[in-house]
């Protein structure tokens, strides 16, 4: 028997971009709640450390690389996670890229290509590959890890927000379409956490002194602290939760400027 709504004993995670940030310290929570954990991420060595460090202290933990901008390497890594632990109970889809900091009208089709392939379409990808499978068993969570950036305008992240905003629309949709089956479609959206993802924004002092001026916690977030909404969000404490989106931004998109 459970001992709270938020044990995983015998779920199956999987989590893209996992080798660091939000995604690493999310992988790492769900695997000390009881889950087996995929790390994937592009580069092997780096998931391997996570991997490594979560099985020495007495987690179940695989490394299957995948860059989440090429389907089959996709596709591999729904196909041998399932074929490792059996299913997929959990998908946390994390991973993205953002190769261009600047105006919006001046980026590259390459760029903004990219932005939608590897943070929208790669998505659509791994939960075509997963949700049949969780619809099967009548239960099953998704996870996409958007941003508030897809709420707000921004004068040098403009298509990363575009990719960001795709995301709530997708969540919903696919929310919509599986729910009779028992699948649970949410994002989470954070605010500027402290990672190697938005070192551009944070290592900035003057951007980063008028964001910390502007949040009401008067801060930026620690990847760990959006590691629990995912936990609960992967957890049978949101079972009747689907469509909607956890905005975790120290107060930042609720405050007067």
């Amino acid at each position: 028997m459970k001992n709270t709504p938020f044990d995983l004993t015998g779920k199956v995670a999987v989590v893209t971009g996992s080798s660091r940030g939000i995604g690493r310290a999310s992988a790492e929570l769900l695997a000390k709640l009881g889950a087996k954990v995929v790390i994937s991420s592009r580069k092997a060595d780096a998931c391997e450390e996570v991997a490594d460090g979560i099985n020495k202290a007495g987690g179940d933990a695989i490394v299957i690389p995948c860059n989440i901008s090429r389907r089959g390497e996709v596709e591999g890594l729904i196909a041998g996670a399932t074929r490792h632990y059996g299913k997929v109970d959990i998908l946390v889809c994390n991973a993205a890229v953002n190769p261009y900091y600047g105006p919006l009208l001046d980026i590259t089709d390459e760029a903004f290509d990219k932005i939608m392939g590897s943070n929208v379409k790669s998505n659509v990808w791994l939960c075509a590959q997963v949700i049949p499978q969780m619809a099967a068993r009548g239960n099953g969570s998704v996870i996409i890890i958007s941003s508030i950036g897809g709420m707000r305008g921004s004068t040098v992240i403009g298509a990363y927000g575009i990719s960001k905003a795709a995301d709530f629309a997708l969540c919903r949709s696919l929310a919509g379409e599986w729910g009779p089956k028992g699948v649970r479609v949410n994002c989470v959206a954070p605010g500027l956490i402290k990672t190697d993802f938005a070192r551009a924004l944070w290592e900035d002092e003057e951007r980063l002194k008028h964001r910390c001026a502007t949040t009401p916690l008067r801060r930026i977030g620690e990847p760990d602290e959006i590691a629990g909404a995912v936990a609960y969000l992967a957890s049978d404490a949101s079972t009747f939760m689907t469509g909607q989106t956890i905005v975790i931004d120290g107060g930042v998109t609720t405050a007067s400027v």
